[in-house]
């Protein structure tokens, strides 16, 4: 056993104990061969549950996007469209409140979640079918608070434009301004990759990405696995307020209007083998399904999110970080945290999955990738240095930031120092920049920024990476 491989496992298990994660599987690769692997826990929590393996099958969650965009650069590759394209070319009826910005939205914007949409409730009514199927629960922990009594069920394409047609809501600006994580955007990139195809999303990823790659146990739907596939029971867990005890949920939410958004169902084996694409250029072993241009393409940071952190195609990229650059993206619904990462320079992948929501898959990718270039786990990916900002400024940032997509944000003064209140929990701010912030979320920092006005006034905070408008002004405590 290689030095690093039990001192990350010692790290792993701590953080999956005070995460009260029934199942994980952590695989990482050096050049194509599998390196590394380790399931923790069992695959339910049944006395005749199976060991975790390299092939049991998890939901990956929004690691999908990043599918969904392979299969935009191989439609790109064939001729049939171009990422510059407007939108409207494939999609006449979308409709939004603003015509001109409308008019304006090309396939780039949509793959880059620059196109300006706000984040909208139209994922809630695309799962509401599956979601009152699902007797044990109808929430998960990303803490966003749904009034599914009240929700639209969305079925199909048409019904989810339409839907998107009445939405009465403010656009961020024109696109290409603004990023704003959306599912949206991607749900009207699975419509464009089925109109350009002529067949469905789900097939034209099936045929022309899935079985090329040789992923022999990912589909959409269990029922399209192997008979023989080893499927990972679902778990979710109760709010914190309610203790955040984590308990068995099998039913798998779906929403057909919106698969392209997240809700794939993969193995550690097989992400390992889509992850050649960005390490290789294109490969999966003698496979060629991207061209090195497409790649390229997919992994160029076009959309800041962070300091150090960009959005390209479905992915998110780290400039010089462990090494090189950290090609990325995770997943999370109910019963489902994902990770998948490369870093081409080290010719490194890796994937990570469990079937609890909420899980620390990012803070597992960051400590399995120190420890295997000899660094302790817990080792900063981003160096976020502190930033000073006098006490008066902070009252600006004081208030409610709300989304119709379901979060609920506040921000507060207590002990001269900016808390944020979400998910219920109390989170201090640490300044890192002008309006830009730090958390602490399990080990691993994550950022926040407030955007102004016109006028220079606070009017919108990134949380999630999402934009969330400020509803309120909130009070100023002292404790």
């Amino acid at each position: 056993m290689a030095e690093w491989v039990e001192s990350f496992e010692e790290y792993a298990q701590k953080l999956l104990s005070q995460a009260k994660i029934t199942g994980a599987a952590v695989g990482l690769a050096k050049q194509g061969q599998m390196d590394y692997f380790c399931g923790f826990g069992l695959a339910d929590d049944t006395e005749d549950a199976l060991e975790l393996t390299p092939d049991t099958v998890f939901g990956i969650g929004s690691v999908t996007k990043s599918f969904t965009c392979v299969a935009i650069m191989q439609l790109q590759e064939q001729g049939k469209l171009h990422v510059h394209d407007p939108v409207r070319k494939y999609i006449p009826e979308l409709s939004t409140p603003n015509e001109d910005y409308t008019r304006a939205m090309t396939i780039h914007h949509l793959m880059t979640h620059t196109a300006g949409f706000p984040p909208l409730d139209s994922l809630v009514g695309a799962m509401k079918n599956s979601m009152l199927e699902d007797t044990a629960n109808r929430t998960f922990s990303s803490g966003l608070q749904w009034d599914l009594d009240k929700a639209e069920a969305i079925e199909t394409y048409d019904e989810l434009l339409a839907y998107m047609a009445k939405l009465e809501y403010e656009l961020l600006g024109a696109p290409g301004e603004h990023f704003s994580y959306s599912n949206d955007s991607y749900a009207l990139l699975g419509i464009i990759v089925g109109r350009v195809s002529g067949i469905a999303y789900e097939q034209f990823v099936r045929e022309h990405i899935l079985e090329p790659a040789g992923m022999t146990n990912s589909a959409f739907l269990i029922e399209e696995l192997p008979a023989d596939a080893q499927v990972a029971t679902l778990f979710t867990r109760k709010s914190p307020e309610e203790g955040g005890a984590v308990f068995r949920s099998p039913a798998w939410w779906d929403a057909p209007a919106m698969r392209s958004g997240g809700f794939l169902k993969s193995t550690i084996r097989d992400l390992l083998r889509y992850t050649e694409l960005f390490r290789t250029g294109g490969l999966v072993g003698d496979k060629r399904l991207l061209s090195a241009d497409s790649v390229k393409d997919m992994t160029t940071p076009y959309a800041p999110l962070t300091p150090f952190q960009s959005y390209g195609y479905g992915l998110m990229i780290g400039k010089d970080c462990h090494g090189g650059t950290l090609i990325e993206h995770g997943g999370a619904i109910k019963g489902v945290s994902a990770q998948i990462f490369t870093i081409p320079e080290s010719d490194t992948t890796g994937a990570i999955l469990m079937n609890v929501d909420g899980g620390p898959a990012t803070d597992l990718m960051h400590g399995l990738l120190n420890e295997y270039r000899g660094q302790p786990a817990a080792t900063p990916p981003f160096p976020y240095a502190d930033y000073e900002l006098s006490a008066e400024r902070l009252a600006a940032y004081v208030g409610e930031y709300r989304s119709s997509e379901g979060a609920n944000v506040t921000v507060e003064i207590e002990e001269n120092g900016l808390v944020l209140k979400a998910m219920g929990g109390k989170l201090p701010l640490r300044a890192v920049g002008e309006d830009g912030f730090v958390f602490k979320r399990g080990e691993t920092d994550s950022y926040i920024r407030f955007f102004r006005d016109e006028a220079g006034e606070i009017s919108r905070m990134g949380f999630g990476f999402r934009q969330l408008p400020k509803v309120s002004v909130g009070k100023e405590q002292t404790v």
